[in-house]
């Protein structure tokens, strides 16, 4: 069979949201009708219920719904006080959104290497980059991990830095029982459709325990407002509205569940794929219980084997190609290759397969039995 008769007869994405959408649509659509009818499209009581029950969910004191997972970075990072002169400790091996987070409050982005295991931030690695500078460190939730929070703790306490962490990936994820998201001073998410918890749109939030953190980005994201027309600080236009909050709280719902069925979609992965030469498959860290946002493997000849998949109807995708080192943007740090080598090579080996939670048993047979034949 020609790769073209297999893609025309064995699409699989490596993100499908109609089984999702079907699931809430009833949900949403009668939600919908009240908001145009009510004609509250900027917070108001729907944006309001969502903040309570995600922090519920996840056991955060605060919820603030903002306009996406970026501007919840900047935000987070503002309200804590992070501004020029000030630097920042993350992963090479992130989204740049990340770094970009960072670099729009002024301060300097400070990049550290991955461990080899798991490519979440190595805690050596950042106590070794931390100076007098050293204002924030911000750990990745990757592919639906949680990062190893209790190791950058101390560092963090003892150079006087907040823990900032990007949880984007990581919606239900716990580490040692406690969700990603609540395992620092503030946390910023995003509900970018693709998520584990997506929008019909751009969405994000921050989280944190602290009042007075959440008060302050509650006012940066509302130009600098509580009251209208009164006006105490510089701020921006970030603010979630009704349309995705609506839409958010129906999948929150389903979402513990949809999470299970993530997990049995990469335990059902690991299956297939055990024992295959070739293919490094992705490991759960002790103390972990990971929502599998994305299944990466790393294998060799990674850009062949992404092609040839893709030929064959196979929705692989790279999540990231490019370390943020090695990106353009952020070449005026003055790192070079070969300053954080897991980062790098995992970069040119890594590859996501189709995971969502409703992959078929069948599509998944059919993903590893083309990786298989294409290695």
């Amino acid at each position: 069979m020609s790769n073209k008769t297999m893609s025309t007869q064995t699409q699989i994405p490596l993100v499908d949201l109609r089984a999702q959408q079907l699931e809430v649509q009833q949900q949403v659509n009668e939600s919908l009708a009240q908001i145009f009818e009510n004609t509250a499209f900027i917070g108001g009581a729907a944006v309001t219920d969502f903040e309570q029950s995600y922090a519920s969910f996840l056991g955060s004191g605060h919820c603030v719904g903002v306009g996406n997972g970026t501007d919840a970075l900047e935000l987070a990072l503002r309200a804590s006080g992070i501004g020029p002169g000030d630097e920042v400790i993350l992963p090479a091996n992130t989204f740049i959104a990340t770094a970009e987070a960072v670099s729009l409050t002024g301060a300097t982005v400070v990049l550290v290497d991955v461990d080899p295991e798991y490519l979440l931030i190595d805690p050596l690695a950042v106590a070794e980059a931390v100076t007098e500078k050293t204002k924030a460190i911000m750990p990745v939730h990757l592919y639906g991990q949680t990062a190893f929070i209790e190791e950058l703790s101390p560092i963090a306490r003892a150079c006087g830095a907040v823990i900032i962490e990007d949880a984007a990936q990581a919606q239900g994820a716990t580490r040692h029982g406690r969700n990603a998201g609540t395992l620092g001073d503030i946390a910023g998410t995003s509900f970018y459709p693709g998520k584990n918890l997506g929008a019909a749109g751009d969405a994000g939030a921050v989280l944190t325990s602290n009042e007075q953190l959440a008060t302050r980005v509650r006012l940066l994201s509302a130009h600098g407002s509580r009251t209208k027309y009164v006006h105490e600080i510089v701020g921006r236009n970030s603010r979630m509205d009704a349309v995705q909050a609506v839409v958010l709280s129906a999948k929150l719902e389903h979402l513990a569940r949809w999470n299970e069925l993530r997990r049995q979609a990469a335990a059902r992965y690991n299956e297939l794929l055990a024992g295959v030469e070739g293919v490094i498959l992705p490991q759960q860290a002790m103390g972990n219980h990971d929502v599998w946002h994305l299944y990466v493997v790393q294998v060799l000849d990674r850009d062949r084997v992404v092609a040839e998949l893709n030929a064959a109807g196979i929705g692989a995708g790279i999540h990231y190609p490019h370390p943020v080192h090695l990106t353009q943007a952020f070449a005026h740090l003055g790192y070079k290759a070969g300053d954080f080598p897991v980062a790098e090579r995992a970069a040119g080996r890594i590859l996501s397969l189709p995971l969502y939670p409703h992959i078929t048993e069948e599509q998944q047979r059919r993903v590893a039995d083309v990786l298989i034949s294409v290695l």
